[in-house]
Parts: C-alpha cells; sequence; structure tokens
C-alpha cells in the first residue's frame, strides 16, 4: 500500500512535527512527511525538520502578503509536494473557508483541550480558572468553524493542585506527542 504524503505546518517550535517524522520513520504510523511548512522565517521548528531530513518550505502569512495570497502560496506548495493530508501541528493561523474546502476532510489538528471544550486560544489557563479537574488534547478534523470538527481521538491529562498554565501545558504537550501519531495513523487508514 503506498503511503499517504503529508505536510506538517508549523509555527513554533516543531515538538508535535518531530513526534509524527519519527513515527513515520519507525513505521508505526504508515505516512510520510513530505514537507514541513512553517508560516514563520524564524520557526524553530525548521531547523528541527532538517535535522531529521525532512524537506521545508516557508509561506509567510503576516505583512502585506495578505491571507488569500499566502494561502495560494501554500497550495502551490503542496501540490509541489503531492500532498495527500494537511497536518497541522502549532500553526498559528485560521485557515479560509476557501482553503478548508479545497482540502474538505484531508486536515487535520491537534487542540490542547477537551473539545468542545475551551475553543481558541489560552485553554489551560481557562481550564484552571474554571476549576476543572482534568484537561487534555483532542486531535480534529479541520472545517470552517474553529475547533468545531468531528474529534477523531482525545487523552485527559489531570489538572494538579497548584498548576500553572505553563506546568499543564508541558504535561498536555507530552499527551499530545502519543495522541497525535497513534490517531493519525487510524486516519491515514480510513
Amino acid at each position: 500500500m503506498t503511503r499517504k504524503r503529508v505536510a506538517v505546518l508549523i509555527s513554533g517550535r516543531g515538538s508535535n512535527m518531530a513526534a509524527i517524522a519519527r513515527a513515520c520513520a519507525s513505521g508505526s504510523l504508515p505516512a510520510q512527511v513530505a514537507v514541513v511548512i512553517a508560516d514563520r522565517t524564524d520557526a524553530p521548528g525548521l531547523a528541527l525538520a532538517r535535522d531529521l531530513g525532512l524537506a521545508t518550505a516557508i509561506v509567510p502569512f503576516g505583512g502585506a502578503i495578505g491571507r488569500q495570497a499566502a494561502e495560494h502560496s501554500l497550495a502551490q506548495v503542496l501540490d509541489a509536494h503531492r500532498v495527500d493530508l494537511i497536518v497541522l501541528a502549532g500553526f498559528m493561523r485560521i485557515l479560509s473557508p476557501w482553503f478548508v474546502g479545497e482540502w474538505q476532510g484531508r486536515i487535520v489538528n491537534i487542540h490542547p483541550s477537551l473539545l468542545p471544550k475551551y475553543r481558541g486560544l489560552d485553554t489551560h489557563a481557562r481550564a484552571i480558572e474554571a476549576g476543572d479537574l482534568v484537561s487534555g488534547c483532542s486531535v480534529h478534523v479541520v472545517t470552517e468553524e474553529l475547533d468545531a470538527g468531528e474529534v477523531l481521538g482525545q487523552v485527559e491529562v489531570p489538572i494538579e493542585p497548584g498548576d500553572t498554565p505553563a506546568t499543564l501545558e508541558q504535561r498536555v504537550l507530552a499527551a499530545e506527542h502519543r495522541l497525535y501519531p497513534q490517531v493519525l495513523g487510524e486516519f491515514v487508514n480510513r
């Protein structure tokens, strides 16, 4: 069977991208990272991707270029790398309805909460402030509505007494590194 070609989109350190790439390399995730694309030239994950032997590209979204032009550039990079599936891994941009429509059912994201709770940003602080006993992470299909697509998998992470958003984030991130490759493995075989 041909392995799906995956583009991993990042904005920051790329730790989830690395977990996915390592799972692909080990064969536990039956896919191939075709390209890692960052929206920022200074994204630390670009160097990590290169260290892992992965192709990289930069498609800036900020400044004068505008989202529509950026998304058209992104589409060209995806086509050039013959991508089957887009994996958002800390990609801090909201994709337009046009782009999501073009890739409908083929974009997945990981979100640091137990969706449908706490869509959007500041999830750890919001869970702590609400007095929740657990937080966690969710892998979901990307739709036009923010963090509202079909949930493909979740992991709960206990909120401990004295947790801060930073301490909770570290434990949730460790859970993300386990959950994302596992769920993607199931998703690519759908």
